[in-house]
């Protein structure tokens, strides 16, 4: 038999190089295009023209909650989807609303406007590296899962733009507004990246009943109605029902935990009962103290 030959470069170069599989580029492509919304969200502020970046902010959300349903749905997980999308949020829900709220206002204060939105976009960073980190703790509680640690940066993103709702609905812009709009984007920053539980609605939807799908699904087509035809009533109704419902992920986590601690605790109870009790080596039945064999001397 002849003596197989040694691989070339470019066989090497070809084996280093897998084929990438097509499901795990869709969600891909989906996190690019909400990019792309973000960015765009930008230069519509640049130039003034804040309803179309308001809502391509809108956009980027609903792609931000679709990209990754649709990994998983195609099995297309990867820690390069991960890492992009961790990218593509920090644009989208970080810087531009940051520089929204500056262009739309926030610049009259000058120095103290510019450091608000700063501060905004930095604390969606550290939400997002925080988020990251977490993910990949194995000791955390399965039911964890039902809440984010800290308000997740698609939501602050939407409900930090709350003063150009309401000044879209009609409330002068004056400069009380300009400092309460500071102080509102500083508030949500600080949402962002502080312990508070928030309910992350993760479990919702993924199975629904047969009998429910019509509803649904008309609820949606209404809801999405009602965003295109009143869109600032229907994202300030929104944003103020969000804040609302803060204090109540709190007290849900912390029935969770009071939970979690009485079951850990009923058990341990259990072992240190049966600890106490002696048993015999050949039944392993509990025997009383009249039953003890004597000691012997």
């Amino acid at each position: 038999m002849a003596a197989s030959l040694p691989p070339t470069e470019g066989q090497r170069r070809r084996r280093r190089f897998r084929r990438i599989p097509v499901r795990t580029l869709a969600p891909n492509l989906v996190t690019l295009v909400a990019l792309c919304a973000g960015l765009t969200a930008i230069r519509m502020a640049f130039e003034n023209r804040y309803a179309l970046a308001l809502a391509a902010i809108v956009f980027a959300a609903f792609l931000d909650g679709v990209d990754g349903r649709l990994a998983r749905l195609l099995k297309g997980t990867s820690r390069f989807g991960a890492e992009l999308d961790s990218l593509s949020d920090f644009v989208n829900f970080g810087v531009a609303p940051g520089l929204i709220l500056y262009f739309w206002g926030l610049h009259d204060l000058k120095s103290a406007g510019w450091i608000a939105a700063m501060a905004f976009a930095i604390c969606a960073g550290l939400r997002l590296a925080r988020f990251n980190v977490m993910i990949d703790d194995p000791e955390r509680p399965a039911w964890t899962i039902n809440f984010f640690v800290g308000v997740p940066a698609p939501a602050g993103a939407i409900i930090v733009l709350l003063p150009i709702y309401a000044a879209f609905l009609g409330l002068p812009r004056t400069h009380i507004l300009t400092w309460a709009t500071l102080g509102y984007t500083l508030l949500i920053g600080g949402l962002m990246v502080s312990q508070l539980p928030v309910f992350s609605g993760k479990r919702i939807g993924t199975r629904l009943p047969p009998d429910l799908v019509a509803p649904v699904v008309t609820v949606l087509v209404v809801f999405v109605a009602l965003l295109i035809a009143y869109p600032w009533i229907i994202l300030a109704a929104v944003t103020l029902g969000y804040l609302v419902s803060l204090p109540f992920g709190w007290l849900s986590y912390r029935g969770y935990v009071r939970r979690s601690r009485e079951g850990k605790s009923e058990p341990a109870a259990a072992t240190a009962t049966a600890a106490t009790q002696p048993l015999l080596p050949a039944t392993g039945r509990t025997v009383s103290k009249e039953e003890r064999p004597p000691r012997l001397n």
